[in-house]
């Protein structure tokens, strides 16, 4: 398998909703790749689990980031519903399965090993803050200049141009987010590279799960 999208100095969009599947080895289990290395020491990817299927056990070296869309994701600590945001820390474990069947973000061998926190959060059950102007955030992760949230944008709300230090990355969980190059669809994954810039906007309500800081600065 060839490198995916591993040029952190250039922009990638990809709707995924209009990506194909890609089998895994594991019966009902599919993926889109977004970002892979050939080796597997970097993988962004949505991965859908069909009832009753599972991954065997394995272990994470470099961590595991998963945030789940629909369904029910389970393993041998929990089960998380839609909406769940899970850290797996480097070398951490786990037998990932679902009765239900349902779909994830999952970002793999991309933790800092200094970053050893478990995290669990149900988004469904915890308060949004208030951001800058009429957003709302969620705060979900924060690590040596590297944030992770969700922000709920109302209708009609248009924010600041800005510059991205560190990059960012966004996948649309909701709604249509937009700036002046593009519209984007639910479920639009958006990387964007260091000291990238847009002055992003929405015109019905949207939530977006955003990453930034973590990209190489050259």
């Amino acid at each position: 398998m060839l490198d995916i999208n591993l040029d952190f100095s250039q922009k990638v969009v990809i709707e995924t909703q209009q990506q194909a599947w890609v089998n895994s080895p594991m019966l009902g289990v599919k993926r889109k790749p977004l970002a892979r290395a050939a080796n597997e020491k970097h993988i962004t990817s949505i991965v859908e689990y069909a009832a009753d299927s599972y991954f065997s056990e394995h272990k994470h070296p470099n961590g595991e980031e998963i945030f789940v869309l629909e369904g029910v994701f389970s393993d041998q600590d929990g089960d998380y519903p839609a909406g769940t945001y899970i850290r797996n820390p480097p070398n951490s474990r786990h037998k990932p399965f679902s009765k239900l069947g349902c779909l994830i973000f999952v970002k793999l061998n991309q933790f800092d090993h200094q970053d050893t926190k478990a995290i669990r959060i149900n988004s469904n059950e915890t308060e949004w803050l208030q951001g800058i102007g009429n957003l709302q955030v969620m705060p979900l992760h924060d690590f040596e200049g590297q944030h992770t949230a969700l922000v709920k944008w109302p209708a009609g709300e248009h924010f600041q141009p800005h510059k991205h230090f560190g990059g960012e990355e966004i996948l649309v969980i909701s709604g249509v987010f937009q700036d002046e190059f593009a519209c984007y669809p639910k479920h639009t994954w958006i990387r964007s590279p260091h000291m990238s810039q847009h002055n992003p906007f929405v015109e019905e309500e949207t939530i977006i799960l955003v990453k930034t800081g973590h990209l190489p600065l050259d």
